[in-house]
């Protein structure tokens, strides 16, 4: 393999020369930095990261931690974050931390071990512990995507979640109800108590009563929208419709309809929230609200990148504005 004086030889120039063409740390005229180029393609030349990152300081690496990569969800924001690191020339370190503080933790050390230039973390707030730790990174640039870390010391991009969740809750008002129910996500998680407070929002304005009973719990996966599905189904009286708070626990409620003799949305109709690949597929396809997963991904990466390469950016806060995307899960009442 070609090596950095063989370059220089090829070229007609010294190694200093053709070191600050490759890490971009001197002015070097443009021809000549033609000729090392050319030198590079000719002897097939690969660069050391690991060598240029010594030099510049910089890995062209990030690290991602992430709740889950097999929710649809998580894993189409990570394929737009997966996309664009590629397109920009980064790798990326992908860590799944299955909701565990003490895995986020080890892979957090291990990142840091590894001289990420910078960190993307979109887990939940029971990871508290993850982010105790953030005065570990000194200077490093650090993107939250998706919930509402409070801190000056890292960007955060939030999905507008009450404006969702009314959006969801007057496309069923819209549609002529007025017995509506939820299936929630977890107590106390943002996205949770924000989609709620856009749907108490949307029932206040149509003068609708809200039934505590109707407003069911889960967990964000299919298997807890199945089992409040269940419960609803199983009281004496039922809402005709629901806005269920992400579409993971959709599907688990439109299994447990069909299981129960109902029919989507002939008996009940539904609605979720995430728009994930898998929703236009359900049967019925779901009418949902539409989150822009991989447009996050790429946001994500380039406000990191800006703050990698020390752009001065004075809002550390973008909202996202999600959208309704109306399929066949919803009936006029």
């Amino acid at each position: 393999m070609a090596n950095i004086k063989e370059v220089a030889a090829r070229a007609g120039v010294s190694t200093t020369t053709v070191s600050h063409v490759i890490n971009e740390t001197r002015f070097v005229a443009e021809e000549t930095r033609e000729r090392v180029f050319a030198a590079m393609r000719d002897l097939n030349y690969a660069p050391s990261l690991v060598a240029r990152s010594l030099k510049v300081k910089e890995t062209h690496s990030i690290g991602m931690l992430v709740t889950t990569s097999s929710n649809p969800f998580f894993a189409e924001v990570v394929r737009g974050v997966e996309r664009y690191c590629f397109e920009q020339g980064y790798n990326l370190m992908l860590g799944n931390t299955e909701g565990e503080a003490q895995t986020a933790l080890s892979y957090l050390k291990m990142m840091l071990r590894k001289r990420v230039d910078g960190l993307l973390i979109m887990c939940s707030e029971g990871q508290q512990e993850v982010f105790n730790q953030l005065d570990w990174l000194g200077t490093l640039p650090v993107v939250v995507m998706d919930w509402g870390l409070d801190s000056d010391r890292v960007d955060l991009i939030a999905d507008n979640s009450h404006l969702g969740g009314y959006l969801a809750t007057r496309h069923l008002i819209d549609l002529g109800h007025r017995e509506i129910g939820c299936i929630m996500g977890p107590e106390g998680r943002a996205p949770s108590t924000q989609r709620l407070a856009g749907f108490r929002q949307a029932m206040a304005e149509a003068a609708l009563p809200v039934r505590p009973e109707w407003l069911q719990g889960g967990e964000f996966d299919c298997a807890s929208g199945f089992a409040a599905m269940t419960r609803l189904l199983a009281m004496p009286t039922r809402p005709s419709a629901l806005f269920i708070f992400n579409d993971m626990m959709a599907m688990g409620a439109i299994s447990a309809a069909h299981q129960a003799g109902l029919r989507v949305p002939e008996d009940i109709s539904l609605i979720g929230y995430d728009n994930v690949e898998l929703a236009q597929y359900l049967s019925p396809p779901l009418t949902t609200i539409n989150q822009p997963k991989e447009a996050l991904g790429r946001l994500a990466v380039t406000r990191l990148l800006a703050r990698i390469h020390g752009e001065q950016i004075a809002n550390r806060l973008i909202t996202q504005e999600p959208d309704l995307v109306i399929r066949q899960s919803c009936r006029r009442y």
